[in-house]
């Protein structure tokens, strides 16, 4: 089977071109019109810059994009003790969503990974879908990471930025005038800085926490090799919103990141 073209969209015509993508396809009409519907609500609320491979020879909401993780699926990861797996162990089973972050001491990845410990656990299961995130920090910055932010779901790390490299993750930033930042950031780029900076001052191996001119992503695969869908940051503001990612990976929801008090046990 011949790959399919890459394509770079922007969320504003996403819209537009995914109608004319899927006018070949056999999908159901209620799975076309979910998914648009879906695209339509997420279109308003960030513009990032995402790529994605259509195939009109395939269903809507199993069409695979033009990365190969045949190419990754032998890396090794690790997780908070150090001990490693393989990474297609993630997506082999079910199918994950896969965040991969800049750096542990990136502001608006502490943030953005705020947000994702908000996510139900029951939500997750009632979609059979997998939440994991990825760094490139060394692994004994897992469990400091996870006890600031909350999150308690699978967290690994590649140190030797693996899979970022054989992906093609950007590792210099670009910024758009027409990009909007993520929904998820609260901070502005000075005081998010100063936090960071502070956190790597106060830590107790004081190092970077990974290449920090390397950007993070995300992707939508399994089960198997198959990818639905894939999203690499131009910036540490170009996050996906995680209600877009969860509703593209079958989460029938909406859920609500608007800041809230939370106690985070540390």
């Amino acid at each position: 089977m011949s790959r399919s073209n890459l394509r770079t969209h922007s969320a504003n015509d996403f819209q537009q071109q995914e109608k004319g993508a899927w006018s070949g396809c056999t999908a159901p009409p209620r799975t076309a019109v979910r998914f648009r519907k879906a695209i339509g609500k997420m279109s308003k609320i960030v513009s990032p810059i995402t790529q994605q491979v259509t195939t009109q020879s395939r269903e809507i909401g199993t069409s695979s994009v033009d990365i190969r993780l045949e190419d990754v699926e032998d890396c090794l990861i690790y997780d908070r003790h150090g001990v490693s797996l393989l990474f297609k162990n993630l997506y082999q089973d079910r199918k994950s969503v896969i965040i991969f972050v800049r750096n542990f001491l990136c502001y608006s990845c502490k943030e953005y990974v705020d947000d994702l410990s908000k996510i139900p656990r029951e939500t997750l299961e009632d979609a059979g879908i997998r939440l994991v995130v990825i760094g490139q920090s060394a692994h004994h910055h897992i469990e400091p990471f996870c006890s600031l932010t909350g999150y308690p779901y699978e967290i690994y790390v590649d140190p030797e930025r693996c899979i970022y490299q054989k992906l093609g993750m950007k590792r210099e930033e670009k910024f758009t005038d027409s990009a909007n930042p993520s929904p998820h950031v609260k901070s502005g780029i000075f005081m998010g800085q100063m936090k960071s900076i502070w956190r790597a001052i106060t830590s107790p191996a004081f190092d970077f926490q990974g290449d920090l001119h390397q950007q993070g992503g995300a992707i939508i695969a399994g089960p198997g090799c198959q990818v639905h869908f894939f999203h690499f940051d131009m910036n540490r503001l170009d996050h996906m919103p995680i209600n877009w990612l969860l509703q593209l990976a079958g989460v029938q929801k909406t859920l609500d990141f608007s800041t809230k008090p939370k106690i985070i046990h540390v």
